[in-house]
């Protein structure tokens, strides 16, 4: 069976998630669209679906979450979930970073698991941060996502596409 993917990504103020999502592009031969690009219809042609934005005020952009709650129930229709945050790396290492992910993650989580979405995996990374008062000491976490950030995307990405082909 030849797993067809697709990349659902919002990504705008430095393209810090479009970065992430082309290196699993690449790796699962997936196209990428944004939410408004999207019939909810058409979900249904793919096997592995990758619903991604930054963070925003604690979770996915609402244009991301507003589109799942446009689409149809499916049964046990594989996805993963990934996200850029502009959070302070330092202070999230290990298992906090970890929660603090999860956290964010539970509302795209919990509204495709209600549509019958099988959460296989998640991601997220740090990302260049000039929101609010940061663009006027220059940003936060500045070159991120880096070269060891993409090179995380594409191990996980690997693993993934392992794990799907195990799991059909």
């Amino acid at each position: 069976m030849v797993i067809k993917s697709l990349l659902i990504v919002y990504s705008y103020h430095h393209n810090n998630t479009e970065k992430i999502a082309k290196v699993f592009a690449k790796v699962l031969d997936a196209q990428i669209k944004t939410p408004q690009q999207i019939n909810p219809e058409e979900l249904q042609e793919y096997n592995l679906i990758g619903f991604g934005s930054g963070i925003y005020a604690g979770k996915h952009h609402k244009l991301l979450l507003d589109l799942v709650d446009k689409i149809t129930e499916a049964t046990n229709k594989k996805a993963f979930i990934f996200s850029t945050c502009g959070f302070p790396v330092v202070v999230f290492k290990g298992e906090k970073f970890v929660e603090f992910v999860l956290k964010y993650h539970s509302s795209l989580r919990e509204k495709l698991q209600s549509k019958g979405y099988m959460i296989i995996d998640e991601f997220s990374c740090v990302g260049f941060n000039t929101n609010s008062f940061l663009k006027y000491i220059g940003g936060l976490n500045k070159g991120r996502p880096n070269a060891e950030d993409l090179k995380h995307a594409e191990e996980f990405t690997q693993n993934l596409k392992q794990n799907i082909h195990v799991c059909r």
